[in-house]
Order: structure tokens, then C-alpha cells, then sequence
């Protein structure tokens, strides 16, 4: 399941829902990313997308995620839009029978969102606004996953 939001989510209540009667499921991850202010003059990070073009890969990689691991549920939830600094962006949660499979589609999921998904972030501050590239670190990480 995939959600591209405006408005916050509750961590808690996401994986619940995720969960909630299912026997099947011995191992729970989730991955929750923040607005951080690295310098302390970070006003607001404006969070843009492709509407439909967005959901549509997000779809795609959550599917692949499915094929690559045996999940027995995932769940990627994305806000767009205006976000102040300790807001919450991402939230990633996979779900299996065992730790192993759980913990790699997270970070899958999370590489994927980090490098190739079709948003596009812009850092305000009190001087102006730029932005932001993927870092070599985050393409070095999703690089692994590369299919041979």
C-alpha cells in the first residue's frame, strides 16, 4: 500500500492498521524520516511530485520490493507539500514472517526513495531557497540493489 499525503501520520497507528489480526507476521520494520535542520536556519523543506506519475512508481518499487523479499505487507506513506523542521516526511514499514527479509525491503524501499523517486525537495531559509541533490552516499547505498 503506497500514500503520497499532505497530512501527518501517526507512526503507531500506520503499523496497527498494518498488522492488526495478522498471525502470519513475526517481524515488523518501519523507517520514519524527519525534517532535519542541519545548519539551524532551515525554515521549511517544500516537498514536491508528479501527481499520478508518483504513485504510480511508488507502486512499482513497493512490487518489486514484494518479489525481491517474502513480505507479507508493506507500507510507504510520503508527504508532500510545506514542512517545518522535526515534521514527519517519510514512513516506511515492512512486514514478514522473519527479521531478515523485513529489515532488507526497508532499506530497499528507503535507497529507492532516497536516490530515484519523483519528488523534489527545496530547503527555505531566512537568505532563500535551494534544491536538494541526491547525495554520492545515498547513490553508493541504493547501488547495491542493482539487479545483475
Amino acid at each position: 500500500m503506497i500514500r503520497v499525503q499532505t497530512e501527518d501520520f501517526d507512526i503507531g497507528a500506520e503499523v496497527t492498521a498494518l498488522s492488526k489480526d495478522r498471525h502470519d507476521i513475526g517481524a515488523v520494520v518501519t523507517f520514519s524520516g524527519t525534517v532535519r535542520d542541519k545548519t539551524g536556519d532551515l525554515v521549511a523543506l517544500e516537498l514536491e511530485h508528479y501527481p499520478g506519475m508518483t504513485e504510480k512508481e511508488l507502486a512499482r518499487i513497493e512490487a518489486e520490493a514484494q518479489e525481491r523479499w517474502p513480505l507479507e505487507a508493506s507500507l510507504i506513506v510520503h508527504r508532500v507539500g510545506r514542512l517545518l523542521p522535526g515534521e514527519n516526511i517519510v514512513l516506511v514499514v515492512t512486514a514478514s514472517a522473519h527479521r531478515q527479509a523485513a529489515f532488507e525491503a526497508a532499506e530497499f524501499l528507503m535507497d529507492y526513495l532516497k536516490t530515484r523517486a519523483p519528488f523534489w525537495k527545496r530547503e527555505e531559509t531566512a537568505s532563500g531557497g535551494d534544491w536538494v541533490d541526491a547525495r554520492d552516499s545515498d547513490d553508493t547505498a541504493a547501488a547495491r540493489w542493482t539487479k545483475k
